[in-house]
């Protein structure tokens, strides 16, 4: 009976298994390494595909600022149709009338028209070179932006594309331990009928095999939703199916004593260079603050052609034309130490950004230190994990020869193979964790672009 629950439980098992990877209707199928995903995610992730539209914005802003130093032009037209014309008090002397008298006059005619252009063209302007310049920096800054927003997602897609590989790792083992279990209840099933074993060794191995059946079950949601963490990561619709190309043994696990070496190191971390980037706009303020300090000068240009009548069919026969050519000189001369205190404000300002970036660059040691260590003992416990579950493996080996010779018992058996779970479990821990570390150095030491 425990057997065909068994057989029953194991057919579930990787029915379920084969469900949770097919295909759902209507949805793309992708077999992708780690970098087609990170590609896949780089046109599709909507942090990166905004930040792509923040350095569009930003080509538009430096065109805008650039913009301010051509030729302003503009046209102006107006019509007035004075419904009663203004009226105007002359002194009656000037008409032979008594002193201290007015007479009313009417000047202008019923209809009055004009049109006209004018052009303003900047001729110099401190603020507008340094603001000219700050554009460009702050197009690089968008740029560099993007850069920061790439990392982060090829760090994210890589570690989701781990995971699902360790989990497909547990799923390896715990089948195969399935399996020489299974092989394990069959060979103590026979025994049990034969009268050499006890129903309780029957037993202890059902529990067991019980547990990792479970187990298995648990592994295989966990791997479904470990694919659609992955999808998410890449910006992927999650009812698309997904499969990987890259496997465990390609990825590579070396030492790090090339990177000790590397002292400089921060200069590749796209933090350290945002914020060179932030004390450089920083200094182009205190720029743009000293140079209210200069005159500006501005050639400015009109041309109006003026219509007037009082017959609205006559008003467009005859044109009154006025034009003017001119400069204008700005000179700053005394506003209240406004000027001064602004300057002083944006030196603050620079000093306390250029102390941001030395932080920002012992902050980026500390964590590229902090990235080596974990990856030393990452790899080191991965190692002795390695070595334990091969033990283990070996004492189970043993402990079943022994077991079948008569001279061991059920107890050390199940004992063995509990040891060998544990074994898996730590193994598969320390796998994830050296895996994890070592996307964790590579992005301190700037080695993801």
């Amino acid at each position: 009976m425990k057997y065909l629950l068994f057989t029953a439980t194991v057919f579930c098992a990787i029915a379920f298994k084969s469900y949770a990877q097919e295909a759902p209707p209507n949805s793309q199928t992708f077999s992708f390494s780690i970098q087609d995903c990170i590609n896949y995610a780089y046109e599709h992730q909507d942090s990166v595909v905004n930040a792509g539209l923040d350095v569009k914005s930003a080509e538009y802003k430096v065109k805008e600022t650039r913009g301010i130093g051509l030729p302003q032009i503009s046209g102006s037209a107006t019509f007035q149709d004075y419904l009663k014309i203004p009226t105007t008090l002359l002194p009656g002397e000037v008409f032979g009338q008594p002193a201290g008298t007015f007479i009313p006059v009417k000047f202008g005619v019923k209809y009055q028209s004009s049109i006209g252009a004018t052009a303003d063209q900047i001729l110099f302007d401190g603020s507008y070179l340094v603001g000219l310049k700050a554009s460009k920096t702050y197009k690089e800054l968008s740029l560099k932006t993007l850069t920061r927003n790439k990392i982060q997602i090829s760090v994210s897609v890589t570690k989701a594309y781990y995971q699902v590989l360790v989990s497909n790792e547990q799923l390896r083992l715990t089948d195969a331990n399935l399996k020489q279990l299974k092989q394990q209840y069959d060979e103590t099933v026979a025994q049990n009928k034969q009268g050499t074993v006890e129903k309780i060794d029957v037993d202890r191995i059902a529990v067991q095999y019980n547990n990792l059946v479970t187990t298995r079950e648990n592994t295989i949601r966990s791997l479904a939703l470990n694919y659609q963490v992955l999808k998410f990561q890449m910006g992927m619709p999650i009812e698309n199916a997904l499969s990987l190309k890259d496997k465990l043994e390609d990825i590579k696990l070396g030492d790090t004593a090339d990177l000790a070496a590397d002292t400089s190191f921060y200069h590749n971390r796209i933090e350290y260079s945002l914020s060179e980037t932030g004390v450089a706009l920083k200094k182009l303020d205190l720029k743009r603050q000293q140079s209210q300090y200069l005159p500006t000068l501005k050639a400015n240009a009109s041309y109006t052609s003026s219509y007037q009548n009082n017959s609205f069919g006559n008003l467009y026969k005859m044109n009154f034309p006025s034009s003017y050519i001119g400069l204008t000189l700005n000179v700053p001369i005394f506003n209240g130490w406004q000027r001064l205190n602004q300057v002083r404000q944006s030196k603050i300002a620079v000093l306390k950004s250029q102390n941001d970036l030395e932080n920002a660059k012992n902050g980026l040691k500390l964590e590229a230190n902090r990235a080596n260590v974990a990856y030393v003992n990452g790899l080191q416990s991965l190692n002795n994990q390695k070595r334990n579950r091969e033990l283990a493996e070996e004492v189970l080996r043993v402990s079943k020869i022994k077991y079948q010779q008569g001279v061991g018992s059920s107890i050390e058996v199940t004992q063995a193979q509990t040891s060998l779970d544990d074994a898996n479990d730590k193994y598969i821990q320390g796998l994830y964790d050296a895996l994890i570390s070592k996307v964790d150095l590579d992005k301190a030491y700037g080695r993801i672009k």
